[in-house]
């Protein structure tokens, strides 16, 4: 039997054009609001063919991992022969420009659900009244169009999203770093066939390892940054991780060895100085005790002059740029010996079990907290004194996934902060996939980068007071503007980085001291003398904007978000209900009052069961404006009753 469409009878059916270009726009220009809007519609909730067809395009590409934007979806539908059905390569831009923000993508998608509910409905009701009224209808042909109805108007679930997915992590962003630093990092990354985080984090731990207690970086006020760093890439076995620690270090043990060779005179001329002194004190003292009368009282001034004198002399240490496998006293002994300046560079995880006390029984990473932060280090041992007015401690490790778990159940690591003063990268193994017999790092670029490091370490080693680095006005404007973006995202609730706060904290820091870094590896000859200008920043910006998204990852992996611990605790709960529908109250008094003390503490948590597509928010309309709000409430995904029955 023909039935008429909707729109026959009753004109144009309920749609949102705005909020449908709204939903693609907010998906095309934030990775996040895919998995907002694909847990609130489906692809045929849009009224617009050609909106259902950019919609699965993108969430194909997002499976693929492939990255979205207007240029990237055009070329995607173009290949699949649907750019035209899809309005071309200027209607996806178009779609960008009428999206007032992403940030709202789960409300766009909401109007986007209801039209399509709403038209659902009218051509249910258009079905029954068509069959109720037509002479030739039988009962069966009623009650079929009532059945087909029912089965239409409910509202329908896709797939929840899992609790631990999070969108591809992003790629080190080489580009960012000065060119010749750069180019090396791209052609060890190819050569070893490993991901360039791995060179490029090195690269950075590279630069504050020859500026780190040579340089600061004026932000504004009395607020300094150091030049030094903290970073940990992450990867399983057999990614070649010694060998590109090995390249990349491998100038930095260059400069040391000549270092060490420069000062060889001066240590031997002082020993020498130094045993002389240590003789004629000991040869006076001697003469002293024999002697009596007058001329004793003389001689045994001489000799304290002459024990005095010896004390005095100092023995230039061998210099030291880079430590390993090194304990925590080791690392403060060097630190006093280098005057503050200290690199720990390693391709094993090994330290944070020496932190955590594997030798001594007791935890101690009191030097790892001053010599990130530059704070005075003042340790007494038995027979003697060690003092660091400035400490500047750099680190850069390659350790496995795993270690970074384990360290997340050690709660001292994180209490005492620790775990915050890292710059963590998480980058994809490409063991499996990887190029069999790969090009080479050119002769040419690998000899500048050792000569650029090599030379920058060797002349910073001579500055005897750290230089100050300014920042251009613009570039003033743009950690303003960076801070003005970042310092909503700390909010402990609704806040992106929240959950990570005592880290995220660092972050606009962090920023600085990579600015500064970037700035003297731009200027190797002169970047005392002039100012880090505005595009260092966007650069420095860039990459701990990378760094950012990395560490979200990381600190779910070292199981801190306490968010999702909370979300699976009210799955749990759900799953075991098995409800269709619960108010926000009734749950609130089925969860434990130790994850949950007040229904505040559950908002973030419904939040983030909402965005994975577990909840839907069915709380009913005011109806008047006195009285008391309907009390919230919520669908629960039939997913999770299914798993109950």
């Amino acid at each position: 039997m023909p039935v008429d469409t909707p729109a026959t009878l009753h004109g144009i059916p309920p749609q949102d054009t705005g909020a449908e270009q709204a939903v693609l726009g907010s998906m095309l220009l934030a990775p996040a609001a895919i998995s907002t809007a694909c847990a609130v519609i489906d692809p045929g909730d849009y009224y617009r063919p050609a909106h259902e067809t950019i919609h699965r395009a993108i969430v194909e590409m997002r499976g693929q991992g492939q990255p979205i934007d207007p240029i990237t979806v055009a070329h995607f539908l173009d290949q699949r022969g649907d750019l035209r059905r899809a309005g071309g390569h200027g209607y996806l831009h178009t779609l960008v420009q009428s999206t007032p923000t992403p940030a709202h993508a789960d409300y766009y998608a909401r109007i986007v659900r209801e039209m399509a509910d709403r038209r659902r409905m009218i051509e249910a009701g258009t079905r029954l009244v068509q069959a109720a009224t037509a002479p030739e209808s039988t009962p069966d042909d009623v009650r079929e169009a009532l059945a087909a109805g029912t089965q239409s108007v409910p509202e329908t679930w896709s797939e929840p999203i899992p609790l631990s997915h999070r969108p591809a992590l992003p790629p080190f962003p080489v580009h960012a770093l000065p060119g010749w630093l750069a180019d090396f990092t791209a052609a060890l990354a190819e050569e070893t066939q490993t991901p360039s985080d791995m060179a490029g984090s090195l690269a950075l731990a590279v630069l504050a390892t020859a500026a780190a207690g040579r340089s600061v970086v004026q932000v504004r006020g009395r607020w300094r940054e150091p030049t030094n760093l903290f970073v940990v890439v992450a990867l399983p076995p057999a990614n070649r991780k010694s060998a590109v620690f090995s390249a990349m270090t491998g100038p930095l043990y260059e400069a040391e060895k000549q270092l060490a060779e420069a000062a060889a005179g001066r240590i031997v001329e002082a020993e020498l100085t130094a045993k002389v002194a240590r003789e004629a004190a000991d040869k006076a003292a001697g003469k002293a005790a024999n002697a009596e009368g007058p001329e004793r009282e003389m001689l045994v001034a001489e000799a304290v002059d002459l024990a005095q004198t010896a004390e005095a002399l100092t023995v230039p240490v061998r210099p030291r740029l880079l430590a390993d496998d090194a304990t925590p006293e080791v690392v403060s002994t060097l630190l006093s010996e280098q005057g503050g300046r200290l690199a720990v560079m390693s391709a094993e995880g090994g330290i944070f079990d020496i932190i955590a006390g594997r030798y001594s029984g007791t935890p101690n990473m009191e030097v790892f907290l001053k010599g990130h932060a530059g704070d005075r280090l003042r340790v007494d041992r038995r027979c003697r004194e060690e003092y660091v007015e400035q400490p500047a401690l750099t680190m850069g490790l390659a350790v496995q996934p795993t270690v970074l778990e384990d360290i997340g159940k050690n709660r001292g690591f994180d209490g005492r902060g620790l775990l915050a003063r890292f710059l963590y990268a998480l980058p994809e193994s490409l063991v499996g996939y990887r190029t069999i017999n790969p090009t080479p790092v050119p002769e040419k670029v690998a000899a500048t980068y050792e000569q650029n490091v090599t030379t920058l370490t060797l002349a910073l080693a001579g500055w005897t007071a750290p230089t100050v680095l300014h920042l251009t006005p613009a570039a003033s404007e743009t950690v303003v503007a960076y801070e003005e973006r970042i310092e909503p995202q700390l909010r402990s609730k609704g806040g992106k980085l929240g959950h990570i706060g005592k880290w995220a904290g660092k972050l606009v820091g962090a920023a600085a001291r990579i600015a500064g870094l970037l700035h003297l590896g731009s200027h190797l000859d002169a970047g005392h003398e002039r100012p880090i200008d505005k595009d260092t920043m966007r650069a420095a910006i860039e990459l701990a904007d990378y760094y950012a998204e990395h560490a979200l990852a990381v600190f779910d992996l070292m199981g801190a978000d306490a968010t999702q611990a909370r979300a699976r605790t009210v799955l749990d709960v759900l799953t075991t209900g098995g409800w269709e529908t619960i108010s926000r109250r009734d749950l609130f008094a089925k969860l434990p009052r130790s994850q949950f003390p007040t229904v505040a503490d559950l908002e973030p948590t419904l939040a983030l069961l909402e965005d994975h597509g577990y909840l839907r928010n069915h709380t009913p309309p005011r109806t008047g404006k006195r009285g008391r709000p309907p009390a919230p409430r919520y669908l629960v995904h039939p997913q999770l009753r299914e798993a109950q029955a």
